[in-house]
């Protein structure tokens, strides 16, 4: 099968029609078989996105509109990166790092490789009747904002969107 190529988003259209009171991702790439994923995400004034890591991925962030920081921890301590609109940061799979956006907010596209989807199997047992779904016990772990499920067994912000998740 051949694709074809097409356009997908106008950034700048999707950042005003959004309104400046949304954030988190605004917009994501759902193309059936796609290789990669990408996600425009905006954080208010001041937001952030927690410390995290990520273990599988490199990420390519590419700064649309605002201002903002990349907080990088090295080997010696934490570098800050400066983020303007065209600026294209690397952040290489397992290296820590947060954002923080500036004072009138942070737009932001991310690209990755695709992670596979979650796939249900089939129990040993299938006799057995059982409700679908996730254990209540892992509701903690899903973000309000864009329903991501977190690895993190006590996440602070979602990895996706930057959404703060609710205090235990």
């Amino acid at each position: 099968m051949n694709s074809t190529a097409r356009i997908l988003a106008v950034l700048d259209e999707l950042l005003t029609e959004a309104g400046p009171e949304e954030r988190g991702a605004l917009w994501q790439l759902a193309e059936q078989g796609r290789e990669l994923d990408a996600n425009l995400v905006r954080l208010p004034p001041g937001g952030e996105v927690g410390e995290h890591q990520e273990d599988i991925l490199d990420v390519l962030l590419v700064v649309i509109a605002g201002s903002g920081r990349v907080l990088a921890r090295t080997g010696t301590g934490t570098e800050a990166l400066e983020l303007t609109p065209t600026t294209a940061v690397w952040l290489p799979r397992t290296s820590r790092r947060a954002l923080a956006a500036g004072p009138d907010g942070l737009a932001y596209l991310t690209v990755h490789r695709r992670r596979p989807g979650l796939t249900i199997k089939p129990s040993v047992h299938a006799s057995v009747a059982h409700e679908g779904g996730e254990g209540p016990c892992m509701l903690d772990r899903v973000c309000p904002e864009c329903g991501r499920l977190s690895p993190d067994p006590a996440p602070v912000f979602c990895s996706r969107c930057g959404e703060r998740f609710p205090a235990g």
